[in-house]
């Protein structure tokens, strides 16, 4: 009997021991809930769309061989830790980085860094990586104190070239090469210009939980033709730095591709196949504004396709398509604001006719009126002709009747609704 009550005492205590454990647990537990910084959270500040380059839009065999790589990128977020993601997204065979490192740049379309900036990319503390074809690689986390716009530069060092490589044709801001492993140097002297990006997917960095990002994907006009090199002034990039004049933080990664459609493939892959990878895997997005269909539109007449049954069956796929990004957004808690074509009535590449510009119409009154959008960033109306609907604004046209000038861009940014991106929260499906 004795036995027993010490056996039931034993088990009771133990129980006692157990729950009090348990107790203090999640006493830890809901504190560091409630810490702030336990809070942070990794948003993506910068970012694009890579793809396959080719031709010319190839970096030369001879700047990967025992080359250095520079390359400056213009930051959205701001934050004292960050971690660069690299790319090897389309290459055939894995892709080895021997070296890395990122530093404050001088300025944009400048090689040199400030001195005291450069901090070295580590891989599971390894200075030297091997990415699989196909796959990408967050480096550790590097601590550098970053400003909202700041310009960062991402050294890379090669021994050799891959076998296909991955980039970003449109940067519209130069990077450098060099001889030599140069990466945690802060001047490059006689180093190469090559207005590209490669391996790179983007750059993140700690937030609180609070802050989000936004993707911006599209075509060439997001993408930012006609915006000037090194400036910085694609419509993204004025509206991140919108965002800062109004003191709402939020990332903004800019994922357009020049020549880009939502149905098939062009320069490069089509926007239903990269839309998971461009938006939806981002750390920290919440938003994205979609603005496609141009190429889509002009293409099919371009290409003489232009009769009632073709013209009817582009719209109706468009409208699926939109229709199919936005419930894969929502599934998991991304809003997503619906952008309107803009008018390319006079384009020389497309020449567009009345029936081109009936569906131009037709598809920008569905993406306002169906309901499908979370909000929509009215660029029609922010870039048009009030006298001819259909023509770009003279000041806001680059001059090839499709493509906005740094005015147009402009007054895309200030056409973007925040209210929209306020109100709209979703969570993730569990």
């Amino acid at each position: 009997m004795r036995s027993s009550q010490h056996k039931l005492y034993g088990w009771f205590s133990g129980l006692l021991f157990a729950a009090g454990a348990f107790a203090a647990v999640a006493e830890v537990a809901a504190k560091d809930k409630a810490d702030p910084a336990t809070e942070a959270h990794w948003v993506a500040s910068w970012g694009t769309a890579v793809m396959v380059p080719e031709g010319g839009n190839e970096l030369a065999a001879e700047h990967w061989r025992e080359g250095s790589l520079r390359q400056i990128v213009h930051l959205s977020l701001g934050g004292s830790k960050l971690r660069v993601r690299i790319s090897n997204t389309f290459g055939a065979t894995p892709l080895v980085l021997e070296g890395a490192a990122v530093a404050l740049a001088k300025g944009p379309g400048k090689p040199d860094v400030e001195g005291g900036t450069s901090r070295s990319l580590t891989f599971n503390g390894r200075n030297s990586v091997l990415i699989p074809s196909g796959g990408e690689y967050y480096s550790d986390p590097v601590a550098l104190d970053l400003k909202p716009g700041a310009d960062l530069a991402i050294s890379m060092y090669f021994k050799g070239e891959p076998a296909r490589q991955t980039g970003h044709p449109g940067s519209r801001a130069n990077s450098f090469v060099i001889k030599g492993n140069r990466v945690v140097e802060a001047e490059w002297p006689g180093a190469t210009k090559v207005e590209r990006w490669y391996a790179l997917a983007d750059v993140e960095v700690q937030a609180p939980r609070s802050v989000g990002a936004v993707v911006a994907i599209g075509d060439s006009i997001t993408d930012g033709h006609g915006a000037t090199t090194d400036g910085n002034d694609r419509w993204p990039d004025l509206l991140a730095a919108r965002f800062a004049r109004e003191g709402q933080s939020m990332g903004v990664v800019n994922a357009g591709i020049g020549g880009g459609r939502m149905l098939r493939d062009g320069l490069g892959p089509n926007m239903v196949s990269r839309f998971d990878r461009d938006v939806i895997s981002r750390s920290g997005v919440t938003h994205a504004i979609v603005m496609i269909g141009v190429n889509d539109l002009g293409g099919q007449h371009r290409n003489g396709d232009d009769t009632p049954e073709a013209r009817k069956k582009l719209l109706d796929d468009l409208m699926t398509a939109h229709r199919q990004l936005v419930e894969r957004a929502h599934a998991q808690g991304v809003c997503v604001i619906g952008g309107t074509i803009s008018p390319y009535m006079g384009s020389d590449y497309y020449r567009p006719n009345v029936d081109n510009e009936a569906d131009r119409v037709a598809l920008n009154n569905w993406i306002r009126s169906s309901g499908v959008f979370d909000g929509v960033a009215d660029f029609d109306a922010a870039l048009r002709d009030p006298a001819q609907p259909s023509r770009l604004l003279k000041e806001r046209d680059k001059g090839d009747g499709l493509h906005p000038s740094p005015a147009g861009f402009r007054a895309m940014a200030d056409s973007v609704p925040l209210n929209a991106l306020r109100q709209c929260a979703f969570r993730k499906a569990s």
